[in-house]
């Protein structure tokens, strides 16, 4: 370590700039944790990027916050094209400046690979951490990949053996949702800090990080928590929101808490969540899910023919089989779901018991705690 340090004070009597491309909330917080690794490895190094408050608190010199950026699905995508042009000619001459030492891309793979290729062109290494999920879109990536990528940094258990396959140096380093876990409260403490009651059941709501997502989810989440305060008497309703993003008081009835999503799924009996990495987040917490998700009618006809995979949690793709139950589109019934979230609530129900011991393998599958150190040590390795 005294080697690598040394090494990081050279680097940064150079000045080289690392320039760090998070597209949505879920990437500035992944980007935050590495940029305060990259800081305290190589506190000289200057850090600039494309992300949100979180990597600004860590030092990082922001070109566009994320909130400007946060798009979903494939029509809605189109309306965004001509912002995201503008602001790939600007990372890209900020590349091809002479300065950046190396670039780090966080997911959003739909700009990211673009700003890959420019770096690939301007002969600057690139990291891609939260690399594409080509295991959902199909294998047509990998070769770009190959071609444009340095490094990748993986996150789930079967990405390094395919990436490397497809001839990526990839590494599985973790999740870094076990970075954020290694301290978490326990159920009073929790409870106590939310001011939520330790005799009452607790449903968690997580509706989504984007405008599109909160604006097709919330309507329906409401609904599924009005009906379950119908049948589980002393039920509290909590919603878990994205810092940068308001939800309107108006259309959601119950308290939004903006606290580390760990504390509020902590806090829940059950938790119904959007797809993605709020799945993994309750699986690490422990805490039994629903996964509901609604997207455009385009949208959703589109991905039916490209995905490549039969769940749409990502706790279920890790757990090859389901684990939460999930409700799609039309499938998406108030009624219905709440029926398959209500033993969920109840501590002593065993399915809720059964579903507990299933996250907790899927917990065990993601690694160990680390993942930010580990990337951060990838990037210094790589300016070097």
């Amino acid at each position: 370590m005294a080697s690598r340090r040394l090494a990081a004070e050279g680097i940064g009597s150079v000045a080289r700039e690392i320039l760090l491309v998070a597209g949505e909330t879920s990437g500035d917080l992944h980007a935050a944790a590495v940029a305060r690794e990259i800081r305290r490895l190589a506190p000289a190094v200057k850090l600039a990027g494309i992300g949100g408050t979180r990597m600004q608190r860590e030092g990082v010199e922001l070109i566009e916050h994320v909130s400007r950026l946060s798009v979903m699905g494939f029509t809605e995508v189109l309306r965004h094209i001509p912002r995201h042009y503008q602001l790939l000619r600007r990372v890209t001459a900020r590349i091809e400046s002479g300065n950046a030492g190396l670039v780090i891309l966080v997911d959003y793979p739909g700009f990211n690979m673009k700003v890959a290729h420019a770096a690939h062109e301007a002969r600057v290494p690139v990291l891609y951490y939260v690399a594409p999920q080509v295991w959902a879109w199909g294998a047509n990536r990998i070769a770009k990949l190959a071609e444009y990528v340095t490094r990748a940094a993986v996150i789930l258990p079967f990405e390094e053996k395919m990436l490397r396959m497809g001839g990526v140096d990839a590494t599985f380093v973790g999740h870094p949702l076990l970075d954020r876990a290694v301290s978490l409260p326990s159920l009073s403490q929790a409870r106590e800090k939310l001011g939520l009651p330790m005799n009452a059941p607790v449903l968690a709501l997580f509706p989504g990080s984007r405008f599109q997502e909160i604006a097709r989810h919330l309507d329906v989440f409401v609904a599924t928590a009005r009906e379950l305060e119908s049948r589980v008497r002393g039920l509290r309703v909590v919603v878990s929101g994205a810092p940068d993003i308001r939800i309107d008081s108006s259309c959601c009835p119950y308290p939004v808490i903006t606290e580390d999503s760990f504390t509020v799924l902590t806090a829940a009996d059950a938790a119904l969540c959007k797809s993605g990495t709020t799945t993994l987040e309750a699986a690490v917490a422990g805490c039994p899910l629903v996964i509901g998700y609604r997207t455009s009618r385009w949208t959703y006809a589109l991905a039916r023919r490209l995905v490549k995979v039969a769940h749409i949690g990502l706790v279920n793709i890790v757990a090859e089989r389901v684990v939460a139950p999930e409700f799609v589109q039309e499938a998406f019934v108030p009624k219905e779901v709440a029926s398959v979230l209500e033993p969920l609530l109840d501590r002593t129900n065993p399915v809720r018991s059964a579903m507990c011991s299933d996250l907790a393998e899927v917990r065990r599958k993601l690694g160990s705690p680390g993942a930010a150190v580990r990337v951060a040590e990838m990037a210094i390795d790589l300016l070097a």
